[in-house]
């Protein structure tokens, strides 16, 4: 569904409320030109006790620390922009959504250098089911091995979500898709397991779950953190500092995507290769249903991960 088929009429926009299609920047804004900027996803889950950001803090913490990098200094506080946020939601009557920040440098000078250029932000929300289709969270998705390799650490900082870094992503996704695949899995410059185009890898094998460290050229996803919580509560043994090579997905047990938007998807199929029993396994569905569980119902126990909006 596109942007004009939604219900969505404002934006906050560098301390203001703008009309969704006034929101707008010069043509020859630095980020446009140079991809510099940090963005995150989050979204807003519709729990038992009310809308709630998920994880919103964490999504916070990592704006400002993929900012760092790039001396990009981003003016708005942390409670300032959880302000904004919220409001943003209200406004709108959303009770779930996506919710998409961004940091950028702005319009003033088109040198490499963003030197004198400002920093614009901005808070976008709007409803977003399932980020690979409703039928994907129970029938898993079928995906390929780019042919696209992910950055390494030494070249661009990998732990930033940086939005020029997002161009390895499309290609890898396209490329799929055109080969019929519903999304792709990246491989690092050593030919390990990195991840998917926005989405982190996990791998299981004798009840056991594995998933590639940092080390390994990945994003530190705040769902992929969240899953291995879960995981353990449940009584999994996690490895997350591992490598995964190409070959063992072929014979995992199971695979699955964690993302804030693909959220937890199992994998059916690698460049046609059956997983498992070519469906949702059983380790995979018991993390996704307490992880649906937990965003639907924001339990007590688990209070710290979310925070909560009020409306009407």
């Amino acid at each position: 569904m596109g942007f004009d088929e939604m219900d969505v009429d404002t934006i906050w926009m560098d301390g203001e409320f703008v009309d969704w299609d006034d929101a707008q920047i010069h043509v020859l804004t630095h980020g446009l030109h140079y991809g510099s900027g940090v963005f995150e996803g989050a979204r807003c889950y519709d729990t038992a006790n009310g809308p709630a950001l998920f994880r919103w803090e964490e999504h916070l913490d990592r704006l400002f620390q993929s900012a760092k990098p790039y001396e990009m200094d981003i003016e708005y506080t942390k409670e300032e922009l959880t302000a904004a946020t919220k409001e943003l939601i209200q406004r709108q009557e959303l009770r779930s959504c996506y919710i998409r920040p961004v940091a950028f440098y702005g319009y003033n000078s088109l040198g490499v250098s963003p030197k004198d250029c400002p920093t614009r932000t901005a808070i976008a929300a709007w409803p977003w089911g399932a980020y690979l289709g409703e039928d994907a969270l129970e029938n898993g998705i079928d995906v390929m091995i780019s042919s696209w390799r992910k950055h390494a650490s030494s070249q661009i900082p990998t732990n930033a979500k940086t939005t020029g870094l997002y161009v390895n992503s499309m290609l890898a996704g396209e490329e799929a898709r055109r080969n019929g695949y519903a999304e792709a899995i990246v491989l690092n410059k050593e030919g390990n397991v990195a991840e998917g185009p926005g989405e982190n890898v996990f791998l299981v094998r004798d009840d056991e779950i594995y998933t590639p460290g940092l080390s390994e050229s990945i994003l530190d996803g705040i769902t992929r953190d969240a899953v291995i919580r879960i995981a353990e509560e449940l009584g999994y043994t996690v490895h997350d500092n591992v490598s995964i090579s190409r070959g063992e997905l072929n014979t995992a047990d199971e695979l699955f995507f964690t993302g804030s938007a693909a959220e937890v998807t199992p994998i059916r199929k690698v460049d046609n290769v059956v997983v498992g029993n070519g469906s949702r396994g059983p380790v995979t569905e018991e993390i996704q249903q307490q992880f649906f569980d937990i965003v639907e119902q924001g339990p007590e126990e688990y209070d710290e991960w979310f925070e909560f909006v009020d409306v009407e």
